[in-house]
């Protein structure tokens, strides 16, 4: 009787034992991944401070826009201030805000409607129409400028061009 060899090992043990990737291994490379990630994007747009310039500059354009609607539901002229040395704006029905200091702020508007020199104001009238101006809010080489149109009361934000 002739006597086989046979060994009790499992179909297919001789190949190579397929090498997977460890759980560690692959939360590693997300999390690499993800750092990356976030660092290009702070890099690209400007960091926490091009962060703030655009949250203030849509803080302050909404705020205008709110004025213009209020001066329109109640009928009566509202007008919103900003005073660039304190670093606020006012709104009507107490709404305010403060400005960062790492950023510039330049007015210019209608002087007949300043409260106080130094500081500046746009009034609404009943009809959505105002007396019209300008806020531009500046970080290092960028700027966002917030327009309200005389006629319309139209508020409008857009980069600023050629800011250094």
């Amino acid at each position: 009787m002739a006597t086989s060899s046979t060994s009790k090992r499992p179909v297919g043990a001789d190949m190579h034992r397929a090498r997977g990737v460890s759980l560690l291994e692959m939360l590693l490379v997300i999390a690499l991944i993800a750092a990356i990630s976030v660092l290009a994007l702070a890099a690209m747009s400007g960091g926490r401070e091009g962060m703030q310039l655009r949250s203030s500059t849509k803080q302050v354009a909404s705020a205008l826009r709110f004025t213009r609607t209020h001066a329109i539901a109640t009928g009566q002229p509202q007008r919103f201030t900003l005073d660039p040395v304190k670093r606020t704006w006012t709104a009507p029905m107490g709404r305010n805000g403060d400005i960062p200091p790492n950023l510039s702020i330049t007015f210019t508007g209608a002087r007949e409607v300043q409260p106080r020199r130094g500081e500046g104001a746009i009034v609404f009238f009943p009809d959505g129409a105002s007396t019209g101006g300008r806020v531009q809010l500046g970080a290092r080489k960028a700027a966002w400028n917030i327009d309200v149109a005389w006629l319309t009361g139209e508020v409008k934000m857009k980069r600023a061009q050629g800011v250094r």
